[in-house]
């Protein structure tokens, strides 16, 4: 089924989605009674499908409502406070050549250490430009795989981070239901196919709720995002280096057909 999704949607999007909702993905699998409801496979896949594309996209706009704040936390967008010469991340020199690299390419004016100053807003605006010119020319995951992973990274944290609250809620809710299941149902056997079906459901409750509680926080998003501007900025000594020369075969070929006699004018 993940093959409908490509691969930055599934890690990014599809997994945070996932598991903000797996207790309730949970009880829905184990106490639904599936078989008796009789439903075509066809029409159950496609369910599926529907529902983890309304997923992925409700954990990406889940995530993108947070970057405003993240950044304003963090004094702005990294991959634009690092191209500044006040953040040492990277080393002066080698972000010296990047700038002068990504002015050639956007066709602006690279800002001088006074500019920073003076009109930090340009400056900004100016690094912003090259930052998604970067993105635009950095989107092949098998000529940047470390660059892809950490973005892969970074929409992860940020996507589940955005779900937190609502995922934990949904969690108070499935345990919630399954005490009324017991209720309901009376003092169950805990031998009984029902009661370890319950329990399953309870204790990925409680899995879930310590992971979210615990591991689930800005800090983690705004390491992630710091990594990953770090990449992107670095990706222009990818981009900066030319293209290898042609290898001794195709050279040599090259040379025979030069050598060749030349057919005459018809």
């Amino acid at each position: 089924m993940l093959r409908f999704f490509d691969a930055y949607t599934v890690r990014a999007r599809f997994i945070p989605a996932i598991l903000a909702v797996a207790p309730a993905l949970a009880a829905l699998f184990l106490l639904v009674p599936w078989k008796e409801l009789d439903l075509y496979v066809a029409v159950t896949t496609v369910a599926m499908l529907a529902l983890l594309y309304a997923l992925s996209d409700w954990a990406r706009k889940q995530g993108q409502a947070l970057e405003p704040g993240l950044y304003s936390e963090i004094g702005g967008k990294p991959s634009v406070t690092m191209m500044h010469r006040s953040d040492n991340t990277i080393d002066q020199a080698s972000k010296d050549r990047y700038r002068a690299f990504l002015a050639a390419k956007i066709e602006k004016p690279e800002p001088s250490a006074n500019d920073e100053q003076q009109n930090p807003a340009a400056a900004n605006a100016f690094y912003e430009l090259a930052g998604t010119w970067l993105r635009t020319h950095t989107r092949d995951a098998k000529k940047f795989p470390i660059l892809f992973n950490e973005n892969c990274a970074y929409g992860f944290r940020r996507n589940l981070l955005g779900a937190k609250w609502t995922a934990l809620a949904l969690n108070g809710i499935v345990v919630a239901i399954c005490a009324a299941v017991l209720v309901y149902h009376g003092t169950l056997d805990i031998g009984s196919a029902d009661a370890k079906r319950v329990l399953v459901v309870l204790i990925v409750a409680a899995a879930h709720a310590l992971y979210f509680l615990l591991a689930v926080n800005r800090k983690s998003v705004i390491a992630a995002a710091r990594t990953y501007a770090r990449e992107l900025i670095l990706s222009c000594e990818t981009l900066i280096t030319p293209k290898k020369a042609a290898t001794k075969p195709a050279k040599k070929a090259a040379a025979s057909r030069s050598k060749a006699p030349q057919q005459p004018s018809p």
